[in-house]
């Protein structure tokens, strides 16, 4: 099991590497893809978008 000590110098080295401007942009980055992922086991297939919408831009 990790250690505070260790998950904190662990914070420390990734802090040095990022810099602080870009560890909101790398986490939210990573929200999205564990989100994504969650929806894929779920099975959630359906589009973002109504399927009114996407007979709209198919050409009559």
């Amino acid at each position: 099991m990790i250690s505070f000590p260790k998950l904190l110098l662990l914070l420390l080295i990734v802090l040095l590497l990022f810099g602080a401007t870009r560890l909101p942009a790398i986490g939210s980055g990573l929200g999205g893809m564990i989100r994504s992922f969650r929806d894929g086991l779920k099975g959630d297939d359906e589009p973002d978008q109504p399927a009114a919408l996407d007979k709209k831009k198919t050409p009559e």
